[in-house]
């Protein structure tokens, strides 16, 4: 199959899939659905979806409907753990519109979120116990990273690689889960079910970096620049400046800290930030990694599907440029 034939056989897929989520998000009650629908109508990259669809075409068939259901799986506890994250970190826009929080209050958020976990749970039951056991146990580690990122590192642990078992735990972890979803349904070997799990926890980790950093230098997203500066979230560019041997950057991670409530503040922080060594520190931990999870693609077969994953190596480094 040809590059552009692949790229719209996934994209006819997605939208397909696209159409199912909207019908998975519908309740008996017109408010819930309002609610649940809100932050799935506002779009998104569909990261995991077209994952699960371009790993499913590494092996040599599978089940259109299942493979639908284990993308909807995926999507809709992804979308689940978008409520929960925006009311732990009192968020105000998600992809460009009012969070859901903002809109609907906390507690309504929260019980959102839940209805979109139990709606993943039941298309995960349909596709078999294997699958099952894997969601409920990506399902732990996404709240082990979240409750891990809200602790903090412990005593003697290094700031840096706590930040990288928090972002493995509440990211790369449901890529991960997302891509061996897709080779299950495609029923790749052993090899390169191993392989395309290592591939998406390594790409998760890659894709969340980047979103470290485009916090600070991009102003094109639908969070606001400085969110989660401004929210004190740790992020890799922030944890290298209270490491870094410089003096400007020490004297930067102490105004930081003591709060950027004030606009005037943030976009001080944010300009001093984007011309920190710290930014080219992150850029090349994230390249690092991007070749690190392009090194896992060796055992998968030739073709379409492989020269996609090989392609995204790329896509998730310049996403952040």
């Amino acid at each position: 199959m040809a590059d552009e034939d692949f790229a719209q056989t996934i994209a006819d897929t997605l939208a397909i899939i696209e159409d199912k989520l909207t019908e998975a998000t519908v309740s008996q009650y017109s408010f819930v659905t309002q609610a649940a629908q809100h932050v799935v109508a506002a779009g998104g990259k569909r990261f995991r979806p077209a994952m699960v669809v371009i790993a499913a075409h590494l092996g040599s068939g599978f089940d259109l409907t299942r493979l639908i259901n284990a993308a909807l799986v995926m999507e809709l506890t992804h979308v689940a753990s978008l409520y929960h994250d925006d009311v732990m970190d009192e968020a105000d826009l998600r992809r460009g519109v009012t969070s859901a929080n903002r809109r609907y209050g906390n507690s309504t958020a929260i019980l959102v979120g839940d209805y979109l976990f139990a709606r993943a749970s039941s298309y995960v039951a349909m596709l078999g116990p294997e699958y099952v056991d894997l969601q409920a146990r990506t399902f732990a580690e996404l709240v082990e990273g979240q409750m891990a990122e809200t602790a903090g590192p412990e005593a003697g642990e290094d700031p840096i690689e706590h930040h990288f078992k928090v972002l493995a735990g509440k990211t790369a972890s449901l890529i991960r889960a997302s891509a061996l979803f897709g080779g299950m349904i495609g029923g790749v070997s052993a090899e390169v079910l191993d392989a395309v799990g290592r591939f998406g926890l390594e790409i998760g980790m890659v894709f969340q970096l980047s979103d470290d950093l485009i916090d600070i230098v991009s102003d094109k997203t639908g969070k606001t620049p400085g969110t989660d500066l401004r929210e004190g979230i740790p992020t890799l560019p922030t944890l290298l400046l209270r490491s870094s041997p410089s003096a400007s950057d020490h004297e930067l991670a102490a105004f930081i800290a003591g709060g950027l409530d004030d606009d005037g503040d943030l976009a001080q922080a944010l300009a001093r930030l984007r011309s920190s060594s710290v930014i080219d520190q992150t850029r090349d931990e994230i390249n690092r990694r991007a070749a690190v999870a392009r090194s896992y693609l060796s055992p998968l077969p030739a073709g379409a599907a492989k020269d996609a994953l090989d392609r995204l190596c790329d896509e998730v480094v310049t996403r952040s440029s």
